[in-house]
């Protein structure tokens, strides 16, 4: 429950205050180990949140191929009826049987609508034929359409939706047809509501973002610790203009980002992704802080030296880069010719530590989480053999040497003064105070530009988010509740039987039986007494 002390806010709030509080007495031995319970206590709530939720995607992928093997059943029960109606119809003595046939077709066909919708058209046989909403025929007379569900079983972050089947992590709902064509309907969109739609729904797009801002959130968790933020210092030479940076410690997965407007004034971001050589081509900008960027991979692999001409090298003409003038091994300077693609910013997130032992940086940057999933590394952002964002919240947790050293949390270089809250005032502002850049497909206050917000912020802003969406889906159910029982009312006035009137139209056929006994009695006696004269 949010607002609890075991909830991701409370846990949040009580790391925060744990690091405060070690601001105050860097010496207490008490303090920094509170503060290490508390660092684990809250990676180990955000990978248990994350594992809930391709929990509850495991759970969809198999209610997926229960639903779908029903629907398919109720096909071919509803394509026999179609037969036997047939033919029966016509048949004098069977008009009590077709009744009660069509009867248990509209049963068949109700049951159905529960799990996908259908268009329904009667045909002058008495039969039905039903088709998809795309117009996909799954019952044609006495022939009806197979479903199958080629589910996955357990599903991790990585496992996601795609239309190629090769890559696709998830299992789909396809149809072979009467006529023997075979139909994905979830790449066509060919099922819009009941269970099924409903379930594909929350596997791939509800439960997905979710995952997508917990990743985000630990990525922010760590790296907000570990990382130095760089920004450029506008520079022109020779009447170009561009920008100094400094890299330094460039480490794969650490994105520069330049922002450039073209000469006819639109703008756009361009991702400079440092890699050594394993990352994916081309990488996808979805992945990154701005899903409308360019993506444009540099390879890092020949060190300092190397790099201004390997990012030279990847922004290619139109671009000039060299070694910043008098700056340190890794410092660049990028310049444009601002009359066609002129620079307005450059910036990157530079992680300090480059193993998860390296504690005493010389600076308050520390990895305090680090990635389990690749043997307790340092998360840079890596693409390296794929995105290592994906999934990471499961894989969040608290760096060993920490652990094994709660005085790592104060001392940041050899020797460090005794006393000296650098460290502890540089983590909790980095927490607290330092704005960074989220990704935009989080969702998070929209989802066609990156967030800025303080870690903090950004994780109350997650836990609003699902607050959000939960009361959203409550009124859509609610709504949708009022629309059922209304055309369900509608439905049993037009096909039930109402008493009173039933009643009303007995009491009027008894007056007339009674009215015309009368005038059969009369016309007897009429009869009668001709007959005697």
């Amino acid at each position: 429950t949010p607002g609890s002390a075991s909830a991701l806010d409370g846990v949040m709030n009580t790391f925060t205050q744990s690091l405060q509080a070690l601001t105050t007495d860097p010496t207490s031995a008490a303090s920094r180990a509170t503060a290490v319970g508390a660092a684990r206590t809250l990676a180990t709530t955000i990978a248990g949140i994350a594992g809930g939720v391709q929990d509850l995607r495991t759970g969809l992928e198999s209610q997926l191929g229960s639903d779908v093997a029903s629907a398919s059943t109720l096909l071919s029960q509803i394509a026999a009826l179609n037969t036997k109606i047939v033919g029966a119809t016509g048949n004098s003595s069977g008009d009590t049987s077709v009744a009660e046939l069509l009867d248990q077709r509209d049963q068949q066909i109700n049951a159905l609508s529960q799990y996908l919708d259908v268009q329904v058209s009667d045909q002058h046989d008495g039969s039905v034929t039903l088709l998809t909403a795309s117009g996909a025929t799954l019952v044609d007379h006495g022939a009806a359409a197979t479903l199958a569900f080629d589910g996955r079983g357990t599903l991790g972050a990585e496992a996601q939706y795609t239309t190629d089947p090769s890559t696709r992590g998830v299992g789909t709902v396809t149809a072979t047809t009467p006529a023997g064509a075979r139909i994905d309907l979830v790449a066509t969109g060919a099922i819009r509501s009941g269970s099924i739609a409903a379930a594909v729904s929350l596997r791939d797009d509800t439960l997905v973002q979710a995952q997508r801002q917990l990743d985000d959130l630990a990525a922010g968790l760590s790296r907000g610790l570990s990382d130095r933020q760089a920004t450029g210092t506008a520079v022109s030479a020779n009447g170009l203009t561009g920008f100094d940076i400094n890299l330094t410690g460039l480490q794969a997965g650490n994105a520069v980002t330049l922002g450039v407007r073209n000469a006819a004034g639109a703008s756009r971001n361009v991702i400079l992704m440092p890699t050594t050589g394993a990352a994916p081509t081309p990488i996808d900008a979805g992945l990154t802080d701005d899903p409308t960027a360019l993506v444009v991979p540099v390879d890092i692999s020949g060190g300092p030296s190397t790099l201004a001409a390997a990012i030279g090298a990847a922004l290619g003409t139109g671009f000039t880069v060299s070694a910043t003038p008098g700056g340190a091994a890794g410092a660049v300077r990028i310049l444009s010719d601002p009359a066609g693609l002129a620079l307005m910013g450059a910036s990157a997130s530079v992680t300090v530590p480059t193993s998860a032992a390296e504690t005493r940086t010389g600076s308050g940057q520390l990895a305090l989480f680090v990635d389990a999933g690749t043997g307790n590394g340092v998360f840079t952002g890596s693409f390296e053999g794929g995105s290592h964002l994906t999934g990471f919240a499961q894989r969040l947790a608290l760096n060993p040497a920490v652990t094994a050293d709660s005085s790592t949390l104060v001392d940041y270089a050899d020797p460090t003064a005794s006393g000296d809250t650098a460290r502890p005032r540089m983590l909790y502002d980095a927490l607290t105070s330092r704005t960074l850049t989220f990704s935009a497909a989080s969702g998070i206050g929209g989802v066609s530009a990156p967030r800025s917000a303080t870690v903090v912020g950004f994780a109350q802003s997650v836990i609003d988010a699902r607050g959000a969406a939960s009361a959203e889906a409550q009124q859509l159910d609610e709504g949708q509740q009022i629309a059922l029982s209304s055309a369900q009312s509608r439905f049993g006035k037009e096909s039930g039987v109402s008493v009173d009137e039933e009643m009303s139209k007995l009491i009027q056929l008894q007056t007339a039986y009674s009215a015309n006994a009368r005038v059969l009695t009369a016309a007897r006696d009429m009869l009668d007494t001709l007959l005697r004269l």
